[in-house]
């Protein structure tokens, strides 16, 4: 039977599998289900209506989705909002922060101190830095690394897929290099790489690799400074 600390403040109708692990100090908010494998830390702070340790399915058409054997692990003092879902094998460090309706896939590693921010989604495989900002209705697409200190913007979107599932395709989402910021409603096409400090203005479509430090807009991308 899963022990919860005598410190936790658990809402009510909620859900905790055999096998979960519950730190001290833990809140977890009226009708949320937390599934098997999961390891929650403490000072950890869960909100209502969230689904914690999804296993992953999906059908023949879909690539790499599978099951994972790993532990969704949220560690201290992470804030998850209202109507989140996160699958298993995902690793959440310190003082992240996830707000309402986001959405976060298996296999997906964010460090300290980020914000992943309302109804963003971030997909399977994908890798986030320390301190970065994922804004409201960001779109990480799967196999995507970013790298500290990044910003996204609301609405930014990437592809990972070069052929749309016409042909088999090593799928590469876009690598985003430290301190680089990307404006709201930009597009990043499959395996792009966006430079150090470099910035990408709103609504730019990101066609080709952008260099340390550039400033680039336009649809498609021209450097502008």
């Amino acid at each position: 039977m899963t022990h919860i600390p005598e410190s936790a403040k658990v809402g009510k109708n909620v859900v905790i599998e055999e096998g979960v692990q519950i730190g001290e100090r833990v809140t977890i908010g009226h009708n949320t289900v937390i599934l098997k494998g999961t390891r929650i830390e403490n000072e950890v702070s869960i909100n209502s209506n969230c689904v914690l340790g999804i296993q992953p399915s999906g059908n023949k058409k879909m690539r790499n989705s599978f099951a994972s054997n790993d532990q969704l692990i949220l560690k201290k003092n992470t804030k998850i909002g209202n109507l989140v879902s996160i699958y298993a094998g995902t690793k959440i460090a310190e003082n992240v922060f996830v707000g309402d309706h986001a959405s976060i896939r298996e296999n997906v590693m964010i460090g300290e101190g980020s914000v992943v921010g309302r109804a963003a989604i971030v997909e399977l495989n994908s890798t986030i830095g320390k301190s970065c900002t994922i804004q409201t209705l960001a779109y990480v697409t799967g196999n995507t690394v970013i790298e500290d200190n990044v910003f996204l913007g609301p609405c930014v979107s990437m592809s990972n897929d070069k052929y749309m599932g016409a042909k088999d395709y090593e799928l590469k989402g876009p690598i985003i290099k430290k301190g680089a910021k990307i404006g709201n409603n930009a597009s990043l096409l499959p395996g792009v790489i966006i430079g150090a400090y470099s910035i990408v203005g709103a609504g730019a479509v990101v066609t080709k690799n952008v260099k340390n430090s550039e400033v680039v807009a336009g649809v498609p991308i021209k450097k502008i400074r």
